[in-house]
């Protein structure tokens, strides 16, 4: 008995490292031309950091409400229709080759996370989500040419 209430304690413990969309935000490669370009975490956590982020994001989504800011109840709400939006945008933007790049949307905010050849794209790509309907903020966290350090957490 004790050896099995173990087991099931470790497996808990085990389930709660695993990094997973734990929130459902929309995540997903929009393109795959530099072969050595990281994947991004992106919206991978483990279960603590959702305990973490639970609250915030509770108070994020009503409060876009509450002040008038959003249409509805809740700023993820919009998460879906603006990625897809966002994928149609960038596949129609020459600026999106040569790149490895995954995208995020979290409460009306977009994260662009990979590799460009070169910073324009980045800029090209970035101004694409800014002006999207109901896109409240877009950062690019992408690594320009090879070699340069990754501003972003990679899945590994």
């Amino acid at each position: 008995m004790k050896a099995l209430l173990l087991a099931l304690l470790l497996a808990g413990s085990v389930d709660d490292q695993r990094l997973l969309n734990r929130f459902n935000d929309p995540f997903e490669a929009v393109s795959a031309d530099i072969a050595d370009c990281p994947e991004p975490r992106g919206p991978r956590i483990s279960a603590a950091e959702a305990r973490v982020q639970a609250h915030h994001r509770a108070e994020r989504g009503t409060s876009c409400w509450l002040s008038g800011q959003c249409s509805e109840p809740n700023a993820y709400r919009f998460d879906a229709a603006i990625a897809a939006a966002l994928r149609q945008a960038l596949v129609a933007d020459p600026a999106l080759h040569p790149s490895s790049l995954w995208f995020t949307v979290q409460g009306r905010v977009v994260y662009l996370e990979g590799c460009v050849e070169r910073a324009a794209q980045a800029a090209a790509l970035e101004a694409d989500a800014r002006g999207l309907p109901d896109v409240q903020q877009a950062l690019a966290l992408v690594r320009v040419g090879p070699g340069a350090a990754l501003p972003y957490r990679p899945l590994q």
